[in-house]
């Protein structure tokens, strides 16, 4: 399913498409922090009363034209690995904190990037943004990894509802999720963004291969 990026033909990058997901960014992250706020502050002190640490974990990641941006996530974790190595989580890995699990099972961990959203570095829907070291690690043996970061990374995307998200411990599952990113920038519409909310919500507490 190897494919290329044609941004010109694409309509995510028409001026007006681009305009429309931007608004529906804006209005529909507003909306769910509003209505998740409770669950927020019920999260952040679970937190802090199980584990050490910040409530949020700051990563770098790579944005739109692998431009290094800072993202929010609830920790998961005890380490906060935030450099050229970086370890991606495991089945029964003995870092995760004693909620961390259940926040990563059900992606409740990914909720503070609803903020990344308003601030622009990140869109709702859109490929995951990945560490800097694995955009390192996956740019050679994959030629159109850095395709997937001619847009903005989504907090969710066409990737992560087909089962193609957690641990990518083969170069073969990072080139389904590769193709899939790629194939939702080829292929993008409006339509195609709240079909990805929707399905994300429905398949949001029934994710296996999240560790």
């Amino acid at each position: 399913m190897t494919q290329n990026i044609n941004l010109k033909q694409s309509r995510i990058n028409h001026i007006i498409c681009k305009f429309l997901k931007r608004s529906a960014d804006i209005i529909i992250s507003v909306i769910i922090l509003l209505l998740i706020s409770p669950i927020l502050l019920l999260i952040a002190i679970s937190l802090k009363a199980t584990s050490k640490g910040p409530i949020i974990f700051k990563q770098k990641r790579g944005g739109i034209n692998n431009k290094e941006i800072i993202i929010y996530k609830f920790r998961s974790m005890t380490t906060q690995d935030n450099g050229l190595i970086v370890k991606q989580a495991v089945k029964n890995d003995a870092r995760i904190t004693p909620i961390g699990n259940f926040l990563r099972k059900t992606s409740l961990d990914e909720l503070p990037q609803f903020i990344n959203v308003i601030q622009g570095r990140m869109s709702i829907v859109g490929p995951r943004p990945h560490a800097i070291a694995h955009n390192i690690e996956y740019a050679k043996p994959i030629p159109e990894y850095n395709q997937r970061s001619l847009v903005k990374p989504g907090i969710t995307g066409l990737a992560q509802i087909n089962g193609y998200r957690g641990e990518t411990n083969t170069l073969e599952k990072m080139q389904k999720r590769v193709d899939m990113d790629l194939h939702y920038i080829n292929n993008w519409s409006l339509w195609l963004d709240i079909k990805i909310i929707f399905t994300t919500i429905w398949k949001g507490f029934n994710i296996k291969n999240t560790y």
